[in-house]
């Protein structure tokens, strides 16, 4: 990419893009058509897109869900109404999306999400790593419990974007949000996590 003297926002390394007049730019320049704007939007917000789509969809269908939930945005991006930020409407997208997923994938199998079941063998859960614990016990949520922990605690969102993400009540973030902190306890210690 070559940048000139005047070079546009759209062509700033994706590094550089922190404030929201520069990505209230990029999505003027989207809307117009500039390819290099979608591209740099891509880049800095795919992989935490991506990191949501693996909590909530597993690896295997975090990749399409991901390329899926940008080409939406980029079609809608005209209906974007900016009061929000563009991180927050776009996950409001990738939820969305990974709800979705989740009950079409929950009607055409009764199977359960969880990628392992739980074990009573101790040696085996004491090898396993925090991390996978993590994953098996958020994956035993409920999807929208599951949906309001990520964003808060993964994403770092406040619990007005994540109401405006979700489509639901300040109020109600907080109510889910305390559920699935005690779920989630109560599931790592199903696996055996102390």
């Amino acid at each position: 990419m070559n940048q000139s003297e005047d070079s546009n926002t759209s062509t700033q390394p994706a590094s550089e893009l922190t404030s929201d007049d520069t990505m209230d730019r990029l999505v003027a320049s989207c809307v117009a058509g500039d390819g290099s704007a979608m591209k740099s939007i891509y880049e800095h917000c795919s992989s935490r897109v991506y990191g949501l789509m693996v909590r909530m969809v597993g690896r295997q269908d975090a990749d399409d869900l991901t390329q899926q939930v940008f080409l939406q945005m980029f079609r809608k991006l005209n209906q974007f109404s900016g009061q929000s930020k563009l991180e927050t409407w776009l996950f409001r997208l990738a939820t969305n999306e990974a709800l979705q997923h989740l009950r079409k994938q929950k009607r055409r199998s009764t199977a359960s999400l969880v990628s392992e079941p739980a074990t009573t063998d101790d040696n085996r859960l004491i090898k396993c790593d925090e991390a996978r614990l993590l994953e098996a016990a958020l994956n035993r949520l409920d999807s929208e419990l599951r949906a309001v922990f990520l964003l808060k605690e993964q994403n770092g969102l406040s619990y007005r974007e994540i109401a405006e993400s979700l489509g639901i009540p300040e109020g109600t973030v907080g109510s889910r949000l305390n559920r699935a902190r005690n779920e989630l306890r109560h599931e790592l210690t199903k696996l055996g996590y102390e």
